[in-house]
Formats: C-alpha cells, structure tokens, sequence
C-alpha cells in the first residue's frame, strides 16, 4: 500500500487517560476491536477474554477500544466502561479511552487500520468501519493481516490467531 508505518507507530490513552505508546506490544499478534457496552454484540466481549487468556502467555493481546459512534451504544465514562466490563465480562485485557472510529476526528490509529484492510466495499473507496465489534488482526511486526466483521464470532478467529502466533 506504499505505507511504511506499523501500528507502532501509534499511541492511545487507556480508560485511566495513561498514554500508551503501541510499541510496547512489539512483537506480539493483536486483534484490535472497537467496542461497545450496550449493543447486541457486546457479549463478545466474553469471546475476546477468552482469547486473550488462551493465548496471552503465547504473545497475544486483545486491545479494546470503545466507541459511542454506533447507535450511541457506548454513553459511559470511563470508570463506568471500565465497571461494566469487569463486572459482567472479567475483561482482563487493555481497554482505550473512547475513540471515534470514523470522521474527521476518527483516531489516527483507526484511519490507519482502515487505510491497511479497508473492508468488503474497500474497492469503493468507503472502508468506514460499519459496526461495533469490528476486529483486526495483527502480526508480529505490526501488520495489519485481516479484518473482520461484527458478526464474526471472536472464537472463529482462533485459528488465524494460532497461525499467526506459530511464526517466528
């Protein structure tokens, strides 16, 4: 695509506004999912835990970013997300500040995502991201490798995951 940039190139405030710089997951394979407490979806968030506890010890990481852009799903602060998805889902995994996904204020680590695997209308030139719970998979060195839609279960992606993981 002519860029040159990885993922770590980027960083992001968690839920606690502590800024954390991509890099530090250097090396390790990540699915990178936008997120949302109140929206049909949301218990994928128990499939994304479970993922992220079969596969941490082997270098992988779930990180989680909340958005409000869907239907207005996601109307909490932080410590309200944060209480929400301990509570009910046992997320162990980072969960980000509210972000925008799409528009003019989407994260920049979002346009890049979306600039990498635009998606089923790429072609079209509209890669916005069309849901909660959007997933993407990235390598070891930072390449964004696959995305996937709000349908797909986080459990169908464990192959993919392993595959990933198994390379050097």
């Amino acid at each position: 695509m002519g860029d040159s940039r990885s993922i770590y190139d980027f960083s992001a405030p968690l839920l606690d506004s502590t800024e954390v710089a991509l890099g530090q997951f250097r090396g390790s394979v990540l699915l990178i999912v936008n997120t949302a407490s109140h929206c049909g979806f949301t218990p994928q968030y128990a499939g994304l835990e479970a993922l992220y506890r079969a596969y941490a010890s082997r270098g992988f990481a779930v990180l989680g970013f909340p958005s409000n852009q869907f239907g207005r799903q996601e109307p909490g602060s932080a410590g309200e997300i944060r209480a929400f998805c301990r509570q009910n889902y046992g997320i162990s995994f980072p969960l980000f500040a509210k972000i925008d996904v799409n528009g003019p204020g989407a994260h920049p680590l979002y346009r890049f995502l979306k600039k990498q695997q635009p998606g089923l209308f790429g072609f079209l030139g509209v890669s916005g991201i069309k849901w909660n719970f959007t997933k993407f998979l990235i390598d070891r060195k930072g390449r964004v490798v696959a995305r996937y839609g709000s349908s797909t279960r986080p459990q169908a992606l464990a192959p993919a995951i392993e595959r990933l993981l198994a390379q050097a």
